[in-house]
């Protein structure tokens, strides 16, 4: 095989996969070294970079790699796809994804106590949808079940890690916290 030929072959298989998989696992599925794989993923990340293809290669932690659609064209992309089963979601959800985002592995009883209401329902519609999953049992009396977001609520909301969120609270100009801190390390202590 050519090089264009691998760059195909990469193209292909990501694209019928569909989930992230793995470098290595691409590098064995085309008889080629490692690092091999690591530079047609790169060539071919650069190459969609370069043109602004309608398509993005990304990049999650563990060396995973996941072909997507632009998250520019995601409106275009609606209207082509039957979005009933997709409805948006709530408020509720977009906070109990935040508490979770920012403070996993955390207990069911930690989110209601940063939100003051009860969660238990929107947690369970997450889970449904992919976007949260189990993370085993915390070290806590009762041992709860704990919760983390998963690779597909990274693909949504277009984040390569959690790194990539948002910083929760700017410091003020004057070089000191905010007012929030202690509440924050408030929080912290919950868990």
């Amino acid at each position: 095989m050519n090089e264009r030929q691998k760059l195909g072959a990469m193209e292909a298989m990501l694209f019928a996969n569909g989930e992230p998989v793995e470098a290595a696992r691409l590098a064995e599925a085309m008889r080629v070294t490692p690092e091999q794989a690591q530079d047609l993923l790169r060539t071919l990340q650069g190459e969609y970079d370069a043109r602004e293809s309608g398509m993005v290669l990304l990049r999650f932690e563990g060396d995973r790699w996941q072909l997507t659609t632009r998250p520019y064209y995601g409106d275009i992309v609606k209207r082509i796809l039957d979005t009933r089963h997709n409805a948006p979601l709530s408020p509720a959800a977009l906070e109990v994804l935040a508490v979770i985002a920012y403070n996993q592995p955390v207990s069911r009883s930690f989110i209601e106590q940063v939100r003051g209401v009860d969660s238990s329902s929107t947690v369970a519609k997450l889970l449904e949808r992919g976007l949260i999953e189990e993370a085993g049992r915390l070290d806590l009396p009762g041992k709860p079940v704990a919760f983390r977001v998963t690779d597909t609520f990274l693909r949504v909301f277009g984040l390569g890690s959690l790194a990539d969120l948002p910083p929760l609270h700017e410091d003020d100009p004057q070089g000191g916290s905010t007012e929030d801190e202690p509440r924050q390390m408030e929080m912290e202590n919950l868990v």
